[in-house]
């Protein structure tokens, strides 16, 4: 493609909209273009790379037998109330665009398709026969964000690979599974990019696990918690740890102690003169369920952790039926506006303790009468400790579980993993962090949808029984962004050799000499011919424009038809480490050929 006839305009400075470095440089770079909020197009450099990583991803799950398809974006509401999962998208999460047709007929754009693949598999699996089943799509979701950013990295419309299968049993599961694994550990290698497979939360896909494939980027939206010994890996909602050992006690007898304006914890141990690990502080969540029912929750967690809301979330989901409803709407920490549609007298923040009163709690059909209240490992086993007096202006000291405080029945581990922490597998690694952005999520999804849908298959002893299903994603225009991010400079974009639109870009520094065309023209004709995508810069701008074009875009190459051809060469430059060395022009194609063999390997 001569740049003279393409559909390209670059730009000097930075979109006043871009906030990180990917989303600036591929609009600069002419890559994609905003036609609305978190509403992109991709222009013909940025079509040559999503062809790239999507031929990457099919040939990858070709090789492990599995099928593709194309599934309908638009989803009867009547499939997603099956599952359960209607109020989970479009009001819990809210990330579902429906709408309502013609016939009256509620509808959803969809942002993933579990619904309709175990419908397909209701319909036409019958018999242990047919299975195991692999079926993926690469397609376009929608997914209505709060705040769309980063351009492809969280809009409201992108390209993704899933796949669905189906099993007779967990370990069939398992091993599509470790296939999977190996797949999309072979995509992103192949792709170029440095990455960490990790454990993760599998969220409102569900299911019993799943892995994350963070690209690594400081930019990355995810934490990344690892040891180096390379044992463990795990995005921050998932990870489990070995907390700082807690520092012994200097209470030694129960007393309630005078503390004014100790309402937080660093206060209160300012003021007492002792050690957060020592303290039990107890935060209080407001839990919305998706029958309308709202429950308080306290937990008691030692001082100086945190809780992970979303190891918390799953918890609460866990005690659903409990209050008649199937999931969360909402989980918050209760503003003064929140506090006020429940409480029945005011509450003593910052100075609450284990055993607050019931009595807190208005009386209201929708509102559950009693605390839920549970109790993060961490505080289990402290000893002496202190905590609110549920007055305010005054804790507590020396207090003990079953003593002064009955301990609660529901122990959890409900507290976030950070760097620092020693690991669970190994006490003498410590996490490290990295920051992640996640192009790709397996999940062993088991039973629940199939349950829930009634897919099941005739076994061999001819029983019924209901199918064990994987899912699999891969963000195509995630990935292909995440690639930026991961490798640039301050001139410009640095694409891995594999998924960049052209391998080289011939430029001709003035197009009014005629040697310097004819010369750039030929190469340009051997090097297409030989297979080696290439760009002619044939436009009639100065050298100097050119030249910082190609860095902007990123070309991997970059041959000059400039003074060398003199001496019957031109220059060759490497876009990411900047060499630049002069090359025989008979020898540039066979050159180029090996560079791009080398780069393209796949190394384990």
């Amino acid at each position: 493609m001569r740049l003279s006839q393409m559909l390209f305009v670059t730009l000097r400075d930075d979109p006043a909209d871009a906030e990180i470095p990917s989303h600036k440089l591929l609009l600069r770079a002419g890559y994609i273009r905003r036609i609305g909020s978190g509403i992109y197009a991709y222009l013909p450099l940025m079509w040559r790379v999503l062809q790239k990583v999507s031929q990457i991803v099919r040939e990858e799950m070709n090789a492990t037998g599995a099928q593709e398809c194309l599934l309908p974006q638009l989803q009867p509401a009547d499939l997603w109330k099956e599952s359960g999962r209607w109020d989970t998208y479009t009001k819990a999460e809210g990330i579902m665009f429906s709408l309502i047709d013609r016939r009256e007929q509620q509808l959803g754009l969809g942002p993933t398709h579990e619904e309709v693949i175990t419908a397909i598999a209701r319909d036409m699996i019958r018999s242990y026969r047919q299975l195991p089943l692999h079926l993926y799509q690469i397609q376009t979701k929608f997914r209505d964000e709060i705040r769309p950013r980063f351009g492809l990295m969280r809009g409201r419309e992108f390209i993704m690979k899933d796949g669905y299968s189906f099993h007779t049993d967990e370990a069939s599961l398992k091993e599509t599974y470790q296939d999977m694994y190996k797949a999309y550990s072979n995509m992103l290698r192949r792709s170029g990019l440095a990455f960490r497979a990790v454990e993760a939360d599998s969220g409102a896909i569900g299911g019993s696990g799943s892995t994350e494939f963070m690209v690594l980027a400081e930019a990355g939206e995810d934490e990344v918690l690892f040891t180096e010994d390379g044992k463990y890996a795990a995005n921050v909602e998932k990870a489990v740890s070995l907390p700082v050992n807690a520092e012994p006690s200097r209470f030694t007898t129960y007393e309630k102690r005078d503390t004014p304006r100790s309402e937080t914890i660093e206060k209160v141990c300012q003021f007492l003169n002792c050690s957060s690990t020592q303290v039990v502080k107890n935060v209080l969540y407001q839990t919305v369920y998706d029958n309308g029912m709202t429950v308080l929750v306290l937990v008691s967690i030692r001082g100086d952790q945190e809780v992970n809301e979303v190891k918390l979330q799953n918890e609460l989901t866990k005690l659903a039926s409990n209050y008649g409803a199937k999931t969360i709407i909402s989980l918050s920490v209760p503003n003064a506006e929140a506090q006020q549609t429940w409480t029945a007298k005011s509450l003593p923040l910052g100075y609450i303790a284990p055993d607050i009163a019931d009595d807190y709690i208005t009386k209201n059909k929708q509102i559950h009468p009693q605390f839920v209240r549970l109790v993060d490992q961490t505080a289990v086993d402290l000893k002496n400790f202190v905590t609110g007096a549920n007055e305010t202006g005054y804790h507590v000291v020396g207090a003990n579980w079953n003593e002064q405080f009955q301990l609660p029945h529901t122990i959890v581990d409900i507290r976030k993993a950070r760097p620092g922490d020693r690991a669970i597998h190994n006490p003498e690694q410590t996490l490290q962090s990295a920051r992640g952005i996640e192009a790709g999520h397996i999940f062993q999804l088991g039973t629940k949808y199939s349950q829930a849908m009634g897919a099941t298959y005739t076994s061999e002893q001819g029983e019924e029984k209901p199918l064990f299903m994987g899912c699999f994603g891969v963000g195509v225009s995630r990935l292909a962004q995440a690639a930026v991010e991961q490798s640039y400079d301050k001139d410009g974009i640095i694409w891995p050799v594999a998924i960049a639109p052209y391998h080289a870009i011939v430029t001709i520094p003035n197009i009014n000499d005629a040697q310097q065309v004819a010369i750039a023209q030929k190469l340009y004709a051997e090097l297409n011919q030989a297979g080696i995508e290439t760009l002619l810069d044939d436009r009639d701008e100065r050298a100097g424009v050119k030249f910082k074009d190609a860095d902007l875009i990123g070309i991997p190459y970059r041959i000059v038809t400039g003074r060398a051809i003199a001496n019957g060469k031109v220059e060759v430059v490497e876009r990411a480490t900047r060499k630049s060395q002069e090359i025989v022009i008979d020898e540039v194609t066979t050159t180029l050929k090996q560079w791009i063999t080398s780069a393209t390997e796949v190394k384990n």
